[in-house]
């Protein structure tokens, strides 16, 4: 597994998608954490850098380290508010896309699993009936290849690595996942997950908004 002191983002300037008054969009790339890390050598992530470019950038949700693709910042306050109500209430709508081991049938179907820390190996995440909040994730096969299947992932909740172990559950783990995924699974330069769109209400005025970003892979 790929240690957190082994940290080498990638560099580059910003990939904005949006640019507004009250809100700021950008495209993530894989491997850059949203937020710094604990020691100076994790300081450098999208946050710093898109504060460094828009000094009152403020943030509002996060993507893991290795997952590519939409995030928003407020611009304001008010925006920040606005949107952490929207993503406390469930009112977003988030698309991702992912390229998993095996072949996932049915074509559609849902994950309605509770997660919760696996305390003695943080930071995964696993299944617990018990103890575990609730997550579900809705899925649809956009195509098979050989030995894997793209598929198209609607979480309705926002529980952390929630794809991840949701896939995993089904047997399905996502390629290149340095946490979960083992054998030929994992050997991938990256892990295939990526926010392919992001829906939600502008702060300002209210209107339903729609940010996409197409995946590297």
């Amino acid at each position: 597994m790929t240690q957190l002191s082994d940290y080498d983002p990638p560099q580059g300037p910003l990939d904005i998608l949006h640019e507004d008054a009250q809100i700021l969009v950008v495209n993530k790339p894989s491997g850059l954490l949203s937020v710094p890390g604990k020691g100076d050598h994790l300081a450098d992530c999208l946050l710093t850098r898109v504060q460094t470019a828009f000094p009152g950038a403020l943030l509002v949700h996060r993507l893991d380290r290795d997952t590519s693709g939409v995030m928003v910042f407020a611009a304001t306050p008010h925006a920040q508010r606005h949107l952490g109500l929207q993503f406390e209430k469930r009112m977003t709508r988030k698309t991702y896309v992912a390229r998993i081991a095996g072949r996932l049938e049915p074509k559609t179907g849902t994950v309605d699993l509770p997660l919760t820390v696996d305390w003695p190996n943080r930071p995964r995440q696993m299944v617990c009936h018990d103890t575990g909040k609730p997550a579900q994730t809705d899925w649809r096969v956009l195509r098979h290849g050989a030995d894997e299947t793209r598929v198209r992932l609607m979480p309705k909740t926002g529980r952390s690595h929630q794809l991840r172990v949701h896939m995993l559950a089904l047997g399905h783990p996502i390629l290149g996942d340095p946490l979960y995924a083992t054998g030929p699974a994992r050997a991938h330069p990256r892990l295939m997950l990526h926010s392919e769109e992001l829906r939600l209400k502008h702060p300002e005025g209210g209107a339903s908004v729609r940010f996409r970003a197409a995946p590297e892979f």
